[in-house]
């Protein structure tokens, strides 16, 4: 009797794990122009949360952002529940992923949503695209030399922001540059949950539409401030 009584209770015990049990949901992780996945490494969200960082290919010359996005698009497996979070070009990629992909929740951080949120010199080198003539290896280290200048609350965490700069093909920041200079889109999904910091420079707020602002967050607050938005984005991740 007490075996079967011992035997009971463990089946019980197994099938209230099955039935209580989370269903995994699958995290992209999409990052920015300058970074990779280590951007996120501030992110620590539940067992129940598969993350899936996503791989940036170098553009096919003359991409488009919505060509580009939906050649990013395969790497997403979209059966089952799934959720974006996303920085900087990141976010601009899954803006247009919003059109092609129905994930359930799409968290952009220090990015922009259209090109209306693009600061006015991206919009200037679209009509005078003096980008095009610079090379690629003077791009890629203009960025080097001012990112720290603009940004440089990224010194919290210099040797990483530096390594995954440092790791950037050139020809990659060159024609991401590009299709940013050259995005189009005018709308955005009412899906997008955007954060910004207040003190992002790359991304002024002033031209930002945010649904969280973190005060004196700069652009590279997704790991200088990581532990802050961890605990917003499992907010959002919680919220039906």
């Amino acid at each position: 009797m007490k075996t079967l009584s011992f035997q009971i209770s463990i089946s019980f015990l197994f099938l209230s794990t099955i039935m209580f049990r989370q269903p995994t949901i699958k995290v992209y992780l999409f990052p920015g122009e300058g970074s990779d996945e280590r951007i996120f490494s501030k992110l620590k969200l539940a067992p129940h949360f598969q993350i899936l960082p996503v791989h940036f290919p170098i553009p096919g010359k003359g991409n488009s952002m919505e060509e580009y996005a939906a050649i990013i698009s395969k790497q997403i497996d979209t059966t089952g529940t799934y959720v974006f979070i996303s920085v900087s070009l990141g976010g601009m990629i899954c803006t247009e992923l919003a059109d092609m992909l129905n994930p359930s929740k799409i968290i952009i951080i220090s990015s922009a949503k259209c090109r209306n949120e693009l600061p006015a010199l991206y919009r200037f080198m679209s009509v005078i695209p003096i980008n095009k003539i610079v090379p690629a290896g003077v791009i890629k280290f203009g960025a080097k030399v001012l990112q720290p200048v603009v940004e440089p609350d990224r010194n919290k965490n210099k040797a990483t922001f530096k390594s995954m700069m440092e790791n950037k093909n050139k020809t990659f920041i060159k024609r991401t540059v590009n299709m940013i200079i050259n995005w189009k889109r005018q709308t955005y999904s009412n899906k997008i949950i955007h954060i910004h910091g207040s003190n992002d420079h790359t991304l002024p707020l002033k031209n930002i539409q945010a649904d969280y602002i973190i005060k004196e967050g700069s652009h590279m607050m997704t790991l200088t401030r990581g532990d802050e938005l961890n605990d917003l984005i499992i907010s959002i991740l919680s919220e039906k």
